[in-house]
Formats: C-alpha cells, structure tokens, sequence
C-alpha cells in the first residue's frame, strides 16, 4: 500500500514538474511574440516615414527588453532614427553604447560609418548652405570628429560596404578643414600677421595637399614671405605653386 501511494505522489510530482516547464516555455514564447510584434510595428512607422512615433516605439523596445530578442537591432535602428531626427547626443550616445557593448558584433563598422554622418551633420550648416553664404570660418570641430570616424572604419574594416562612401566624404572633410585653415590665415593677413598666416598655409600644404585649397594655401606663403623679406622661403613656395598651378595669377 506504502509502495502505491509512494509511486502514485512520484508520478504526481513528474506531472507538476512537467506543468510547470511546459508553463515556462509559454511564457517564453509569449514574450518572444510581444517582443516581435512590438518590433514589427516600429518598422511599419519606419517605413511609413513615422520617425518620431517609431523612435518612441523603439526606445520602449530598448528599455524593457534591453537583452531581448531582437536587442542589437532595435539598437541599431534607433541609431538611424536619431541620425535622421537631427538628435545629435542621443545618436552618439547610443554609438557609443554598441561599439562598447558589442565590439566583435558584425555591423560594428555600420556603427563607426553612422558615426561619421552624425558628426558631419552636425557640422554641416543647412541655413548658411540654402542661404549661399560661404561660413568656412565657422567651427570645424565636429567635421574633424566625422574624418576621424571615417578614418577608423577605413583602417579596421577596410573590406566594409561602406568605406567607399566613407572615403568620398572624407574628401569633402579635407577640403572644408583646408577651408578653415585658409579662413584663418587670410584673418592673420588682414591683420598684416604674415607669419602666422605662412604657417597656416604650410599646414594646408602638408595635411590638405589633395584639395582645391592648396593652390591658394601656396598663394599665400608666397605672399607673406614676401611681405616678411623672406626670399629663400618665398621662392621655394613659388617653385611648387608654378609646377602645380602653372596658370595661378601669382606666376609671372
């Protein structure tokens, strides 16, 4: 009787345990199914152009399942949708966040590529653009965060999808820091500062050789070491000005 009733609570307590994982797994499967619809509506408001409806929907995503299924991604995509809603600090942030959390992940180089656009729209100056007024003068800090992004997604993923663009916007940075130096060194000129503006001219020379703003970079060399009697250094500047830019006004 003892062994009956022994083999009987046994068999009840297999059933419970058998209960309670069958219970477990629908927990599990039901979350995973909150989880992927919650997801699948955000991408709907993406698609639809709902930007700051899926940045909501998103972020709730991020914070109640910051481990969850579809984590890394919702990560991503709120990346893309700050970029796209001009959040600058809430992108880079959440750039920052991936890169840290995730260093071998494989759109590691897609993180470093969003943020060089975050950094170079941030520089970038829409009014001053669509109003026609040339603002080379104006901060160029953040344009140097967005080449130093690019530069490293080019040194460690040099195979990545994305380093062609990469390298034609570091082009555009090139020329528009060339441009900032340039700025200051016609500042110096005005000021009859020519040393000062030699200088900044040797550095457009040695760092931004590549760029449009070289010839006028050795132009002002040429012109300051003249105004400074500095004869040796001028003709030196004129030399590589007249075999670069043989029809610049300053070759005779």
């Amino acid at each position: 009787m003892k062994g009956r009733i022994f083999l009987a609570s046994a068999l009840l307590s297999l059933s419970l345990a058998g209960c309670s994982s069958n219970s477990e797994q629908s927990s599990e499967d039901l979350k995973y199914s909150q989880v992927e619809l919650m997801y699948e509506q955000a991408q709907e408001q993406l698609e639809m152009g709902n930007l700051n409806l899926a940045q909501e929907q998103l972020s709730t995503l991020n914070s109640r399942y910051p481990f969850g299924p579809f984590a890394d991604q919702v990560q991503l995509d709120l990346i893309y949708v700050h970029y796209k809603l001009d959040n600058t600090d809430e992108a880079l942030a959440a750039i920052d966040r991936f890169i840290s959390l995730n260093p071998n992940h494989k759109d590691v180089d897609y993180a470093l590529y969003m943020r060089g656009l975050v950094n170079q729209r941030a520089e970038y100056n829409a009014i001053h653009e669509l109003a026609g007024i040339d603002r080379s003068d104006r901060d160029s800090t953040m344009a140097k965060e967005a080449f130093k992004d690019f530069a490293e997604l080019l040194r460690k993923f040099p195979d990545s999808k994305y380093a062609a663009d990469a390298k034609q916007r570091m082009i555009g940075l090139k020329s528009r820091l060339a441009k900032k130096e340039l700025a200051v060194a016609q500042y110096y000129m005005e000021r009859q500062a020519y040393l000062a503006a030699a200088n900044r001219g040797r550095y457009v020379v040695e760092h931004f050789s590549d760029t449009p703003e070289a010839e006028n970079a050795l132009a002002v060399m040429v012109e300051s070491y003249e105004q400074l009697g500095l004869e040796e250094l001028k003709a030196d500047a004129l030399a590589v000005l007249r075999a670069n830019y043989p029809n610049n006004n300053l070759i005779d």
